[in-house]
């Protein structure tokens, strides 16, 4: 639908926007296809993937994130490096400008939900300037029905204006890019960056804060389930594997990055998927692949050729960070609610780039508490400028940037939850194995989904476990499909002494990041390390 006179009695005008030219408000997907063509902002791909490019930013700004400082949320925030306070005043001068920014400009407006649980959906709405944003959050979103858009009332508005930079000495920012949420007047304001993830993860971060005051623990996980209807849940940070394994043939996709647990089970934040595409290959993930092939998608800095406008998805000449967003539905097995019940299993990823954890392991309840807050996973060298060795990365409950309470907020709901509903717990290395970048070899993708299917479906827990002398972690002997040699990590290296020396590096690194939780938990969790 595109209408000029579109501000009187949807909401827009509380925002000041009062005098915009055209609004395209919640446009379909071929709608939003013309727009993005018509204005230069992307191309058709061959098989009619739409492929943009984000420009400066082509992954989060983490730095020019903010949370406002105000009354009713101050008490409730984690306030550090990774939420920072930034000043009510100065908030309302930055708003006030990009409110005078839009006026006379053509706006897309897009009315969705954020939540699948009929009990905790948030109505949100999402305005920008950019036709492909409004197809991203059209794709990340749940989709509201022509009925409820009828009686959408709008609880969250995010206002997204990529062009519209910032002046730091100004507006209190670090840098022109700017994402602020600011709780108070439900609303998160975003500028300077093209990435259309900050849209997404600012959303997230609301619900974040608002679910857990709820007793509903907020997660950053895939989730699948059986036939028999029986939950899985994948906590990892990016690259560890979350996507890859949440989607596999013998199972229905719940969600694959974000959900929230209540009292009824499991339910997707979100009505799509935003899949890591660098390196896809059609044999080891066929269902995302497929996906890169479809209208609808949107291939974010995925090379194309401007004549044949085919995609290659090895070509990481913008980023290694390429995306694909698509509707969940473009997946052949999902639960079209995106509901399920209580999770039997939760599997806890991590890409070890130090190649010295076992790709799989069973924990107890405590080493799951104790493994969610350190939410560990490593960088490898060469990634970054100044990388020449792995680096360990902590992120609180696999998610601390998204986070906007305490990490014991999150955890004490999990550890209440895998209490009473008396969960299965697993810790899987997707990263290296016999050593670690140029000594071991990257964990073959079979391997990874042979023993998650073997952990699900009872296989492992049936047969014995040994128990590894310096994580503390029992791990199984045996998995079919799996070379026996790759179960036990110190087995799997030639230089035994190496070995033990980098693992208990990482211990140590493990010890000395736990040290921020130790006066939080129970003495038992502290002793796991």
């Amino acid at each position: 639908m595109r209408l000029n006179d579109i501000t009187r009695g949807t909401g827009l005008e509380e925002h000041g926007i009062t005098n915009a030219n055209l609004i395209y408000w919640t446009s379909p997907t071929s709608v939003l296809y013309e727009q993005v063509v018509r204005r230069g902002e992307g191309l058709i791909s061959h098989l009619g993937a739409l492929a943009v490019k984000t420009g400066h930013y082509t992954g989060r700004a983490a730095n020019e994130k903010f949370i406002v400082d105000e009354p009713s949320s101050s008490e409730q925030i984690n306030w550090g490096k990774v939420n920072r306070p930034f000043d009510a005043a100065k908030f309302d001068a930055l708003y006030k400008r990009m409110t005078i920014y839009m006026q006379g400009r053509d706006l897309f407006v897009q009315d969705c939900f954020a939540g699948a649980s009929p009990e905790h959906k948030l109505p949100v709405r999402i305005i920008s300037e950019r036709a492909w944003h409004s197809l991203f959050s059209r794709n990340m979103f749940l989709r509201a029905t022509p009925e409820e858009l009828q009686t959408h009332r709008t609880q969250f508005t995010v206002i997204d204006l990529p062009a519209f930079h910032a002046q730091p000495k100004i507006d209190g920012t670090n840098s022109e890019a700017f994402i602020i949420i600011n709780f108070a007047r439900k609303l998160v304001i975003i500028g300077g960056t093209s990435y259309a993830g900050e849209i997404k993860k600012s959303i997230f971060t609301v619900l974040n804060y608002l679910l857990p005051q709820k007793r509903v623990l907020s997660m950053h996980c895939s989730a699948n389930a059986s036939e028999k209807g029986e939950v899985a849940v994948f906590f990892g940070l990016s690259g560890t594997g979350k996507t890859t394994l949440s989607a596999a043939p013998n199972r229905l996709l719940i969600g694959d990055d974000e959900h929230g647990w209540d009292d009824r089970g499991v339910f997707n934040f979100e009505g799509g998927c935003y899949a890591k595409v660098i390196n896809l290959s059609k044999e080891s993930e066929p269902e995302i692949y497929e996906c890169t092939r479809k209208f609808g998608t949107i291939l974010e800095n995925v090379a194309i050729d401007t004549i044949s406008r085919r995609i290659d998805l090895n070509d990481d000449s913008f980023t290694e960070n390429t995306r694909a967003s698509y509707p969940i539905t473009h997946i052949p097995n999902i639960v079209k609610s995106g509901v399920g019940g209580h999770p039997s299993h939760v599997i806890m990823l991590t890409c070890d780039a130090f190649g010295v954890l076992p790709p799989i392991a069973r924990l107890t309840p405590e080493q799951a508490m104790y493994h969610f807050l350190s939410g560990y996973t490593a960088k490898v060298a060469g990634t970054e400028a100044g990388v020449t060795e792995p680096q360990a990365t902590f992120s609180a409950c696999f998610g601390a940037p998204f986070m906007a309470l305490r990490p014991s907020r999150y955890a004490e709901l999990l550890g209440e939850k895998i209490g009473s509903q008396q969960v299965s717990c697993w810790l899987v290395n997707t990263g290296w194995s016999g050593g670690g970048p140029g000594v071991g070899a990257r964990m073959k993708i079979a391997y990874s989904r042979a023993l998650v299917n073997a952990a699900l479906d009872g296989t492992l827990s049936a047969g014995a476990f040994e128990q590894d002398p310096i994580f503390g972690l029992s791990v199984p002997t045996g998995c079919p499909g799996v070379a026996r040699e790759v179960l036990n990590p110190r087995n799997a290296w030639a230089d035994k002494g190496a070995y033990d020396a980098t693992a208990r590096k990482l211990v140590e690194m493990f010890q000395g990041n736990f040290e921020q939780f130790r006066g939080t938990v129970a003495p038992e969790i502290a002793a796991v390390l």
